[in-house]
């Protein structure tokens, strides 16, 4: 997988903790402290959990308290992205209407728990329109522009994500804020710009898990930089900060495998696979076990990522980015064809341009696949798997020179970025006749 599919997970989970903590904050001020979020998850181990059963105890007690119905929403979406278990959208989703039907008018809470729910399902339309309706009723709502920024990133409107993360960045400069403007900074090629971002973030972090969440981030770009040291810097100070972090392990597996330590690799994905068994997760877990030639393992990866799907599917989630990219590599090419065409229809990312670049060139439709592959490179960042892509499709199109450089920008960008298509990117370079 890419840098940039584990940083939309991440920025996900940046607004989340925003509408956790503002659980937290509302029920902190409750005159009755015995019922508070809030203290409860101060002093529990698992502060979700303790948050969860704070405002279950609180609507047993005053089921009309619309509020809290809106807070037990957004930390039921909190614990689908923390434990990678789609079976809580359906809870949040209950608790969030039940708030509309409490207080159907001027209920911001819920609408813009109801859009950070249909940003987790990849419903971004959707996400989009909800928090435009939060916003209608309260403008000064940061959580709410976090939802439209990423809905807007999703949807391939780059500049009016811009705008709602200016507007973020006004009312609540903090880790969710300034981790969104590094994202953004480095969609569009500015790492400088995105790692200033990431270290203001990281001096705001309060907590050990946002400490966790900044560091992670920021070997993140270190990785896509192929600075696999300073990548190992922030994992290791990340996995300090939180021990057993998943996005933490992840980044750990990666530079494990880049400096071809096999057994650490393959320790560390499986405990990343075992602690949050996402799609993405899986599909990389497996590519690198194709890569040092565990086959037999990496198809049980893949047979435990079908049955994933259709759990994920069964919950609402969309994820036909995902399967085009797994179907053109692992599968059938008419199939991703399929799944990217479906993803395009429902937006123009530069993510949704690869998918659909990929999947036609693995068809056979190289000239249509160019113009996408193009499209996904345009907008200034340089996401070595994208270039690669677009190499490839270069190379069968016949356009040498411009496949030669392609590559190369690939490769010298980040050398590790997939230990199963990177020494496939060095092998059609040198038989193009290598690096011009």
């Amino acid at each position: 997988m890419t840098t940039r599919r584990t940083a939309r997970n991440l920025l996900a989970a940046g607004v989340l903790l925003l509408l956790v903590s503002a659980a937290v904050a509302g029920r902190a001020a409750s005159p009755e402290p015995g019922r508070s979020i809030g203290a409860v998850a101060t002093a529990a181990p698992d502060p979700l959990a303790a948050a969860v059963s704070s405002a279950e105890q609180r609507l047993e007690e005053v089921p009309g308290d619309w509020r809290t119905w809106a807070e037990l929403g957004a930390v039921y979406v909190e614990q689908a992205r923390v434990t990678a278990d789609p079976s809580y959208y359906a809870r949040a989703e209950d608790a969030l209407d039940r708030s509309l039907e409490l207080r159907p008018e001027g209920n911001d809470g819920a609408l813009t728990g109801l859009g950070a729910l249909a940003n987790a399902r990849h419903d971004f339309a959707a996400a989009a329109d909800l928090a435009d309706r939060a916003l209608a009723v309260n403008p000064y709502s940061a959580t709410a522009w976090g939802v439209l920024t990423d809905a807007r990133t999703q949807l391939g409107n780059y500049d009016g994500a811009g705008v709602a993360l200016s507007r973020m960045l006004e009312l609540r400069p903090g880790v969710a804020s300034f981790t969104r403007a590094s994202y953004d900074a480095e969609l569009r090629g500015d790492t400088g710009t995105a790692v200033a971002a990431l270290e203001q973030a990281l001096e705001l972090a309060a907590t050990p898990a946002d400490e966790a969440f900044c560091r992670t981030y920021l070997g993140g770009l270190a990785w896509a930089d192929g600075d696999v040291d300073e990548a190992s810097r922030h994992y290791a100070a990340g996995a300090e900060a939180a021990s057993g972090n998943p996005p933490v392990l992840l980044g750990q597996a990666r530079v494990a495998a880049a400096r071809g330590e096999v057994e650490e690799a393959t320790r560390k994905y499986r405990q990343v696979v075992q602690a949050q068994p996402l799609p993405e997760h899986l599909v990389e877990f497996g590519e690198f076990l194709l890569a040092v030639g565990e086959e037999d393992e990496a198809a049980e990866q893949f047979a435990v990522l079908a049955t994933v799907w259709k759990l994920f599917e069964a919950n609402g989630v969309a994820d036909d980015l995902e399967i085009a990219l797994f179907e053109a590599d692992h599968g059938d090419p008419g199939a991703a064809v399929a799944a990217a065409e479906a993803e395009f229809a429902r937006r123009q990312s530069i993510d949704a341009h690869d998918a659909l670049g990929w999947a036609l060139h693995r068809a056979g439709r190289d000239a249509e696949a160019l113009e996408h592959a193009r499209a996904a490179t345009a907008l200034g960042g340089e996401d070595a798997r994208f270039l690669y892509h677009r190499g490839e499709i270069e190379a069968a199109l016949g356009q040498i020179d411009e496949a030669r450089a392609t590559l190369t920008a690939a490769l010298d960008r980040n050398p590790h970025f997939s230990p199963l298509h990177a020494p496939r990117a060095e092998q059609l370079l040198a038989a193009l006749g290598g690096r011009p």
